[in-house]
C-alpha cells in the first residue's frame, strides 16, 4: 500500500514536471514586431505558459539544455493574431443561421426557400450577408421577391454590414410595422411611392422589427460565443475584441469565464444601447489585463454603413442626392453617454463611418479629452472610414486609435467611389495617412460583416486588393500598409488598443507565450499569396489548444 501511494505520488509529480517543463520549439522561421520594428528568430522557449526567450536555436540549447524539444516542423512562427473589432455571438449563430454572402439575388432567393423547407410555419428564417451592390441594377430588393417565395415563415435578412435588413410581409405584420409606422430617431423603414413599407429597414428601424424576433436564451448564447471561440483558434486569432455587447451576451461570458471555458483573450465593448447600462458602469471594470475575459470600454454607433446609405455624410451622396445618411442618435446625447462612461473610467469605442459622424464624434472626444485632463484612456474610433483629411491629423492630438479594418476597403473598392465621388476619396480608408502621422492602428475584420480570417485582413493590408488580385495594382495603392505594418495591427497594436500590450501582442520574455504556427512563411512569398495561408497550430498561455487535421 505505502509502495503504491509512493509510486501514485512520484508518477503525479513527473507529470506535472512535464506540464512545466520548458519548452524549446524550433525548425521555424519566427517573427513578430517590437519597438525596434520586425525582428525574426529561430526558436522560442517558453515556461508555465510565459515567454522565456527568442533567438537562434544554439544559443536557447545552451541556455535550456534540459527543454522538452518541439520541432515546429519548418513552419512560420507568429504571435497569436488579434482581430480588433469583431461580433463574437453573431459569427458563432452563423452556423445556425442562413449565409448569403456572395450570392446573387436569385440565388439568395433560392437559398432561402431551401433553408425555410425544414422549419415549422411560424419558425423565423434568419440571415445574413445579402449586398445589392453585387446585384444587376445594384438596388434594394423588396418584400414581394421574398412573399413570392410562397413560404409562411416570418423572414428576416440581414444586409452584410449589419446596418440594414430585408423582411417578408409575415415579418413586417409581426412586427406591426404598417404605412402609419414612423421612422424612429436615427432609423428609416423604406417605402414606395405608394407609402407601403418595402421591407428593408436601415440602422435603427430595424430593431423595431428585431423586438419581434425570440430572443435566444443564455445556453443558446454560450453555444454561440464557444463555436465562435473554436472558429477563430482554427483561423489563428488567440485575441477577440467583441465590438458591441449586451447584458445577455455579458452573462453569458461571464458564466463561461467561471467554467474555465473561454481558451483565449477576449475584449468585450458594453453597447451603450443595453437597458442596465448605467448599473454596468457603476459596477465598474470585469476581470484583468491578464485574465481570458477582461471588460472596461464601450461602444456607441454613431452612424451607420456606407454600402446602406446609412454613413453620415457632410454632403449628399453621389448616387442619392436627396441622402446624407443617420445620425443614430442626437449630437448632444452622443457626448453625454460618451461622459457617462468616462466618468466612471471606461475607455470608449465610437463607430464612426461617413465624415459627418467621424467630425462629430473628434468633436466630442476633443472635449472628453479636455475634460479628464489627458487621462490614457485610449479611446478609439471603430473604423474611421471617411474622413475630413484636416480632421485625421486630430487622432495624434487627442492619443486616439484608429481601429480599422482593411477587407472593408476591398470590398468597398466597387461601391466608395459610386457613394462618395472621387475627391471625398481622398480620406477613406487611409491606412497609410494615419500610419505616418504616428497614429496606432488596430486590425480587425467586423466579422460576420467580412470573414473572420485574419490572413485576408493582412493580404488587404498590403495589396489593397481582393483575393481574385483585383484591381490590377491595388485600389488607391498609395493607402497600403507594409507586411511589418499589417503584423503590427493584428498584434502589438490590438493588444495597446485593449490595454493589454505589456502582456500580449509580441514574444518578448515575460509575455504570455500566445503563438501560431502557420504552413508558409508570409514574409517570402508573394503578397497575393497571403490570404490563401493556413494555420498549422494555435497556442494559447503554452497550450496548444488548436492543430490541424492532417
Amino acid at each position: 500500500m505505502h509502495f503504491t501511494r509512493t509510486l501514485l505520488v512520484a508518477t503525479l509529480a513527473l507529470v506535472a514536471a512535464k506540464i512545466h517543463a520548458t519548452t524549446l520549439i524550433h525548425n521555424v522561421a519566427g517573427y513578430h514586431t517590437t519597438a525596434s520594428g520586425l525582428e525574426s528568430f529561430e526558436a522560442l522557449a517558453f515556461n508555465h505558459g510565459k515567454i522565456l526567450a527568442t533567438g537562434r536555436l544554439a544559443d536557447l540549447t545552451q541556455k535550456f539544455p534540459t527543454a522538452h524539444m518541439h520541432d515546429g516542423a519548418g513552419r512560420s512562427l507568429l504571435p497569436g493574431l488579434i482581430d480588433a473589432h469583431g461580433h463574437v455571438r453573431a459569427l458563432g449563430r452563423l452556423r445556425q443561421e442562413l449565409d448569403v454572402r456572395d450570392l446573387s439575388l436569385a440565388q439568395t432567393l433560392d437559398a432561402t426557400h431551401a433553408f425555410a423547407k425544414p422549419k415549422a410555419p411560424d419558425e423565423w428564417v434568419l440571415g445574413r450577408g445579402w449586398n445589392q451592390v453585387l446585384w444587376t441594377g445594384k438596388q434594394f430588393p423588396t418584400k414581394v421577391a421574398l412573399d413570392a417565395l410562397d413560404i409562411p415563415n416570418p423572414i428576416w435578412l440581414r444586409r452584410i454590414d449589419g446596418h440594414a435588413g430585408w423582411a417578408n410581409s409575415a415579418a413586417l405584420q409581426l412586427a406591426g410595422i404598417d404605412r402609419n409606422t414612423p421612422n424612429p430617431e436615427g432609423g428609416d423603414i423604406i417605402k414606395s411611392a405608394q407609402g407601403e413599407p418595402t421591407g428593408i429597414l436601415i440602422d435603427n428601424a430595424m430593431l423595431l422589427l428585431e423586438n419581434a424576433i425570440p430572443q435566444a436564451g443564455l445556453q443558446q448564447d454560450k453555444a454561440s460565443l464557444k463555436a465562435a471561440f473554436e472558429s477563430a483558434l482554427a483561423l489563428g486569432l488567440t485575441g477577440l475584441h467583441d465590438a458591441g455587447i449586451d447584458s445577455n451576451t455579458l452573462q453569458a461570458y461571464r458564466e463561461l469565464a467561471a467554467e474555465d471555458a473561454i481558451p483565449l483573450r477576449v475584449y468585450p465593448m458594453i453597447a451603450i444601447e443595453d437597458k442596465n447600462l448605467k448599473a454596468l458602469l457603476k459596477a465598474g471594470p470585469i476581470g484583468a489585463p491578464d485574465q481570458r475575459l477582461y471588460v472596461r470600454s464601450i461602444k456607441l454607433s454613431a452612424d451607420g454603413a456606407l454600402g446602406s446609405r446609412g454613413a453620415a455624410l457632410l454632403e449628399p451622396y453621389q448616387d442619392k442626392p436627396d441622402e446624407r445618411g443617420l445620425l443614430l442618435h442626437p449630437e448632444e446625447e452622443i457626448l453625454s453617454l460618451l461622459r457617462l462612461a468616462t466618468d466612471h473610467g471606461f475607455q470608449v469605442n465610437v463607430h464612426a463611418i461617413g465624415d459627418r459622424a467621424n467630425h462629430i464624434v473628434l468633436n466630442h472626444l476633443e472635449m472628453l479629452h479636455s475634460a479628464n485632463n489627458q487621462k490614457p484612456f485610449r479611446h478609439r474610433v471603430e473604423h474611421a472610414q471617411v474622413m475630413l483629411e484636416n480632421d485625421i491629423p486630430r487622432f495624434p492630438t487627442l492619443g486616439l486609435i484608429a481601429s480599422m479594418q482593411p477587407t472593408h476597403a476591398t470590398s468597398d473598392k466597387n461601391m466608395a467611389g459610386d457613394r462618395l465621388g472621387e475627391e471625398r476619396l481622398e480620406g477613406a480608408y487611409a491606412w497609410r495617412t494615419f500610419l505616418d502621422q504616428g497614429t496606432k492602428l488596430a486590425g480587425g475584420s467586423d466579422f460576420p460583416v467580412e470573414p473572420a480570417n485574419p490572413m485576408f485582413g493582412l493580404h488587404a493590408a498590403v495589396t489593397r486588393q481582393d483575393r481574385a488580385d483585383l484591381p490590377n495594382g491595388g485600389w488607391r495603392p498609395e493607402q497600403s500598409m507594409t507586411l511589418t505594418e499589417a503584423l503590427r495591427a493584428f498584434t502589438l497594436d490590438a493588444a495597446y488598443a485593449s490595454h493589454q500590450e505589456h502582456l500580449i501582442g509580441n514574444l518578448e520574455p515575460g509575455k504570455f507565450a500566445d503563438f501560431i504556427l502557420v504552413e508558409k512563411d508570409i514574409f517570402s512569398i508573394s503578397p497575393a499569396e497571403i490570404w490563401q495561408v493556413e494555420v498549422a497550430e494555435t497556442w494559447v498561455e503554452g497550450e496548444r489548444v488548436y492543430a490541424k487535421a492532417d
